[in-house]
């Protein structure tokens, strides 16, 4: 397995957030992380990532104990992480944006801006390369952290609701780029509570409810699951 998560827990004073999580995820697989807000899929994330240290339990990645690393050490083991509110450097351009990722790994500044580009040009932001990250709207903010993590040249892609406030048609085309990165080789985890995306992209889903992991299976299983219905989805869920 790529990523080993076991009996994660994190307790913050008397509240425990995430409690004895255990999961993993396969190399190239679509792991997608659904619950209700408040259920520790954040935490968990932040946990993964090293932006929190966990009260008991460890992460590997490719057999490497990745547990109390800084997130910079994670990230260049080759998992990186996007952030719901994205918050990029609004003063430069979307290229000097993507070359702050291509940075973690790359020193020379031409190389940079060569792998930044291409990162750009993935996600389909060419035309505003050399626009202000101030100036872009909502759905292009999210393009642009999706390209700097990318230029960051990741094996395992941690995704947090990259799709939250967007149209039917720009979450579309992030399924299309997330199927093509899976193409190329790289692994995802994500975080979403759009279900018709999660269940048409995900290989397999795992849904925690108040910092425990309630179920975990293929779409399809999850999507009738009755505690999973019950806590989170509905009766009258469609997802088909």
């Amino acid at each position: 397995m790529m990523l080993q998560v076991r009996d994660l827990t994190k307790a913050f004073r008397g509240l425990v957030a995430v409690r004895d999580v255990s999961f993993d995820v396969a190399e190239r697989e679509i792991v997608a992380l659904i619950g209700p807000n408040g259920a520790g899929k954040t935490t968990c994330f932040n946990l993964i990532a090293g932006a929190l240290r966990p009260t008991s339990g460890s992460v590997s990645l490719n057999g490497e104990n990745l547990t109390g690393l800084a997130p910079e050490q994670i990230a260049l083991r080759g998992l990186v992480r996007t952030f719901q509110i994205v918050r990029p450097m609004v003063g430069l351009t979307v290229l000097e944006n993507v070359m702050m990722g291509a940075f973690a790994r790359i020193s020379n500044v031409d190389e940079a801006a060569s792998v930044a580009q291409q990162a750009i040009m993935r996600i389909g932001l060419q035309a505003k390369a050399d626009a202000l990250a101030g100036d872009l709207t909502l759905p292009d903010r999210k393009m642009l952290e999706l390209a700097r993590a990318i230029a960051t040249q990741p094996r395992l892609l941690l995704l947090d609701e990259v799709m939250a406030g967007l149209r039917s048609s720009e979450s579309h085309r992030i399924v299309e780029i997330i199927q093509e990165l899976r193409g190329a080789g790289m692994t995802v985890l994500l975080i979403e509570h759009v279900m018709r995306v999660v269940m048409s992209l995900a290989d397999r889903v795992i849904v925690l409810h108040h910092g425990e992991k309630l179920a975990e299976g293929a779409p399809a299983d999850i999507g009738s699951n009755p505690k999973v219905i019950e806590s989170y989805l509905g009766k009258k869920a469609r997802l088909a």
